[in-house]
C-alpha cells in the first residue's frame, strides 16, 4: 500500500471504488510530479536557477541559432506572458539570455541564449540528470520502457504531437 491507496480507501467510504478508480493513476502521476519538481528545484537551485528558468534556457538551446520571441517561449512552455517576462528579466540580468529588437516589428523582441546561458544550462542539466536517474531506480529497464509507452499514449491524447518551441 502507498499513500494513494490509503487516500482512496478513505474516499471509498463515501464513493464507490469505480468512481475513484481514475485516481489510481492521476493521483500517483501528480505525486511523482511533486517528487520530480522537488529534486529538480534542489539541483537547479545549486546554480541559482529554478525549473522555469532552466525550461527557458533549454527551449532557447533547442532552438539552435534561431532567436525566439517571448510569445513563442510562453506558448511552448505553457506559461503566461507575465511569467515569461519575469523569467527573461532575471535570466537577462544574470547574463544568460539577450533580448534584441525584432528587425521587422518595432514593438517586438527576440531572445537568444548567451554563451554563459548555454554553459549554466549544461551544468544544471548534468546536476539534475543524476537525480532523474536515481528517481527511476525502483523500475527495471523493461518497466521504464513500458511506462514510457503508456505515458506517451496518455500525453498524445492531451497534447499536439510536436512541441510548440
Amino acid at each position: 500500500m502507498d499513500w494513494t491507496d490509503t487516500l482512496l480507501d478513505r474516499l471509498a467510504a463515501n464513493h464507490s471504488r469505480e468512481d475513484v478508480e481514475p485516481y489510481q493513476v492521476t493521483a500517483r502521476i501528480a505525486r511523482v510530479g511533486v517528487h520530480i519538481a522537488h529534486r529538480q528545484e534542489e539541483a537547479f537551485g545549486r546554480f541559482r536557477l529554478n525549473r522555469g528558468e532552466v525550461g527557458v534556457l533549454g527551449a532557447l538551446l533547442l532552438a539552435g541559432s534561431a532567436q525566439l520571441s517571448p510569445t513563442q517561449l510562453f506558448k511552448g512552455l505553457m506559461l503566461s506572458s507575465a511569467g515569461i517576462t519575469s523569467r527573461l528579466d532575471r535570466l537577462e540580468r544574470a547574463g544568460y539570455v539577450k533580448r534584441t529588437r525584432h528587425p521587422k516589428d518595432r514593438r517586438g523582441v527576440l531572445v537568444s541564449l548567451t554563451g554563459a546561458g548555454r554553459k549554466i544550462f549544461e551544468q544544471a542539466f548534468e546536476a539534475d540528470l543524476a537525480g532523474e536517474k536515481d528517481l527511476l531506480t525502483a523500475l527495471t529497464r523493461a518497466e521504464r520502457r513500458s511506462l514510457v509507452s503508456l505515458l506517451r499514449k496518455l500525453l498524445s491524447a492531451l497534447e499536439p504531437p510536436e512541441p510548440a518551441v
